[in-house]
């Protein structure tokens, strides 16, 4: 008979490639084991060689086989795997654990004690070593680890741990829950020490922090990766942030007691960046957003009405780096911003109204004078918003509200009984600023200007006041051709376009191209008239403008003298051919010429409206006329005929008979043959009062009237997409539409419903007053 012996290699054999032995009771080995380990804790060094025996033995005794009595009974899922083989190590793990206990009893002796810094010296050295020792013994118990704790893990045992894990349950056991307080305690002491200024050796608590974050075990899940951060945050976390908002609260009130606001916001800045700084040398950046909220809470939003009250101060005095250090503080503080974004819409408000006011009645008078007093403060106050409140959009809304508010309302608007008078006078300064002058600025300078009126134009709330101005000193500088520059005007369109949108300019738009085509035609009236067989004896050139885009009025009666009337015939023949059934009005009321005198000494040019030559050409049948004569042999309405002589005896070319009376319709008019005037051209065609004034109020009456027009197409256009709206809820709508353009009053859109429902646009909803339908 022969016999044959087996022997089973595991897979996992040790580095030293030693098999594993049928059976090694756990005394055999215990000893070399646990001076090997003692050494490891000691710090001492070790070979190769050492380590490799003592992994050889936690490896031997779990591959061996044992009685009942030092393992656990295998399961199905053992059998299933091992064949048979019980898994071995609950004795070893239980040698393990007392060593560790017993180790950290002993040396806990040493330093329970101990206090201030030598309990830091202490805790943090022996943390250290500890934790290099237990990683070793976590390596020499690798087999361990991979096979019956993690198997007693998956069988859901509680309490069973790797080896490195133990050793930290092990210590937070037998150290951390004795020493904890006094080790925390004195690591509050050290920070605040640090706080008042003293230098202090920071790894002391860096150490002491790795050592409660390393701590926080998942207990539900021994073997996942990562620190839950529960022992770090209940051991030193929340008590350093209770220290934190205690040293700050009393820091905080005591210098705000002693020094100005300004000062200490520079403190709360420094302190920040401290703490800021704190976290990123010995704190976990778990701790960052905790201390920076409660350190925000604590030296600005407890203070936050301190920081209000001398906001305005701050203002006064323009010291925009330190109204961008309170910006910079309160927006870390939730909701803070709004009480000051609130002061300085306020504050820009008084600052307007305060500024228009000091103008009295050069601002009324003078537009320069009134836009650039809105410009200087909305300058300065944006310049302000950029620099200081870093552009933040709810600030540049405070400008705007503001700006808003002062412009639209304000000592010049009041005084006028109307809010129409800031785009009134917007408007007049852009044709100061578009006209021909001596002082016109250069290209480049003039448009940087119009970018400037555009702030203002972008405030104004009435802008369809603005464009029905604009729109009629356009014309009078096109129509008079003095415009600066084309392109200026085509620029200040072009603004005016994107401000608002193509139906804004399209009128203005329109009478550029008039004045276009009006060029071409008088090139051709004058190439008709060098092929016709009777020239005129006189310079004549005509504007055609079409009725619908020029804010012009119909001419009043009036006798055209016989000089003028041979080339409006001439002219009127030569359109008509070349435009079929097209009507021409004329406005006498725009025109202007230039008479040359013979009756004087010298040989004078006068620049005069038709009106003033009309009266001037009569004098070459009488050198006498009374005001009466005048007006049966011109057919001008009195009053403005009144006016138009007035001018002439004011340029001293008539004279009254008798100086001492009052014009009247008797009153004889001399032509002053004695007349002398330094230049030899001489402009005499000033506006008349009676027509501007007629214009001012048919202004108004228009912007009205197309108002109620713009109210109604809003209605319609709401209505016709909705099909029914409540009352609330239409007027809300067309309020919406329209405030780009203006502020309907409430009053006007109830009147312009009305005016639909009479025209059959809208009806009421039957048994619904407040609600209407659409009429298709």
């Amino acid at each position: 008979m022969s016999s044959r012996k087996h022997t089973t290699q595991s897979s996992n054999s040790p580095p030293g490639g030693v098999p594993g032995l049928k059976q090694i009771d756990l005394d055999q080995i215990w000893g070399d084991l646990k001076e090997g380990i003692e050494q490891v804790y000691k710090r001492q060094s070790m070979a190769k060689p050492r380590y490799i025996c003592l992994y050889t033995h936690v490896y031997n005794y779990c591959t061996s086989v044992h009685q009942q009595a030092n393992s656990r009974q295998p399961t199905k899922k053992d059998k299933g795997v091992n064949g048979g083989a019980q898994l071995v190590g609950l004795e070893l793990y239980k040698r393990l654990s007392k060593f560790l206990k017993d180790y950290l009893v002993n040396l806990l002796q040493k330093g329970v004690d101990l206090m201030h810094e030598d309990v830091l010296y202490f805790y943090t050295n022996q943390w250290e070593e500890y934790q290099f020792s237990s990683k070793v013994l976590n390596g020499v118990c690798a087999y361990l680890n991979r096979h019956w704790v993690r198997r007693e893990c998956e069988e859901g045992r509680k309490g069973i741990y790797e080896i490195y894990q133990l050793a930290l349950v092990t210590w937070r056991d037998q150290m951390f829950k004795h020493l904890n307080r006094q080790v925390t305690n004195s690591c509050l002491k050290l920070i605040e020490r640090e706080r008042n200024g003293e230098t202090i050796n920071n790894r002391l608590i860096s150490g002491v922090v790795n050592c409660y974050v390393e701590l926080g075990l998942n207990e539900e899940d021994p073997g996942a990766k990562g620190q839950t951060l529960s022992v770090y945050k209940d051991a030193f976390e929340n008590h350093f942030l209770e220290d934190t908002d205690r040293f700050y609260t009393n820091e905080s009130t005591e210098f705000l007691r002693h020094n100005p606001v300004t000062e200490y916001m520079k403190k709360v800045e420094q302190r920040l960046y401290e703490e800021e700084k704190r976290v990123q040398t010995y704190l976990h950046q778990a701790t960052h957003d905790r201390l920076a909220k409660t350190c925000e809470r604590v030296l600005i939003e407890k203070h936050l009405d301190i920081l209000y009250g001398d906001f305005e101060n701050l203002l006064d005095s323009d010291k925009n780096d330190d109204l961008g250090r309170m910006y910079t503080l309160v927006a870390k503080v939730p909701n803070g911003l709004g009480e000051m974004r609130n002061l300085l819409e306020n504050y820009i408000t008084t600052q307007g109204l305060s500024a228009i006011d000091k103008c009295g009645n050069d601002a009324a008078n003078d537009p320069k004078t009134y836009v650039n007093t809105i410009l200087d403060v909305h300058k300065k106050y944006n310049r302000m918003v950029l620099a200081s409140f870093n552009n933040d959009s709810g600030f540049v809304a405070s400008l705007d509200k503001a700006c808003g508010k002062f412009i639209n309302t304000n000592a010049v608007t009041k005084s006028a009984f109307s809010t129409t008078k800031s785009p009134e006078l917007l408007a007049k300064y852009c044709d100061l600023l578009l006209k021909k002058s001596s002082k016109n600025p250069e290209e480049a300078e003039l448009e940087d200007t119009l970018n400037q009126v555009m702030i203002v134009f972008k405030y104004i709330e009435d802008k369809d006041v603005y464009q029905k101005f604009y729109s009629k000193m356009l014309a009078k500088r096109l129509v008079q051709q003095i415009s600066a520059s084309d392109d200026a005007e085509a620029s200040m369109i072009s603004k005016l376009k994107q401000a608002c949108g193509f139906e804004y300019t399209s009128k203005l738009q329109r009478m550029f191209q008039d004045i276009g085509v009006s060029k071409d035609l008088n090139e051709a009236f004058k190439r008709h008239l060098l092929n016709s067989a009777e020239p005129l004896d006189l310079d004549f050139s005509i504007h055609v403008l079409s009725s619908g885009s020029w804010p012009f009025q119909q001419s009043n009666s009036f006798a055209l003298p016989k000089e003028l009337e041979r080339s409006v015939h001439r002219f009127t023949t030569f359109y008509s051919s070349q435009h079929n059934g097209r009507k021409l009005n004329w406005l006498y009321q725009l025109s202007k010429g230039e008479i040359i005198t013979n009756c004087f000494k010298n040989r004078y040019s006068f620049q005069a409206s038709t009106f003033q030559m009309a009266v001037l050409l009569q004098y070459n049948l009488s050198t006498t006329w009374t005001l009466q004569h005048l007006h049966e042999s011109t057919q001008i309405k009195m009053d403005v005929l009144q006016q138009v002589v007035e001018i002439l005896l004011k340029a001293k070319l008539l004279v009254m008979r008798n100086c001492e009376t009052e014009l009247d319709p008797s009153t004889p008019l001399d032509l002053f043959v004695g007349y002398k005037n330094k230049k030899l051209r001489v402009n005499i065609n000033v506006p008349i009062k009676a027509e501007v004034k007629v214009e001012q109020e048919t202004m108004h009456k228009h912007i009205e009237e197309d108002r109620k027009l713009l109210i109604q197409a809003a209605i319609v256009r709401i209505m016709k997409m909705r099909k029914t709206s409540k009352h609330q809820q239409l007027v809300a709508e067309v309020l919406n539409q329209l405030s780009s353009r203006f502020k309907p009053k409430v009053p006007i859109i109830k009147k312009c419903i009305d005016i639909l429902i009479e025209k059959e646009y809208l009806e009421r909803a039957d048994g619904h007053k407040d609600t209407y339908n659409y009429l298709a």
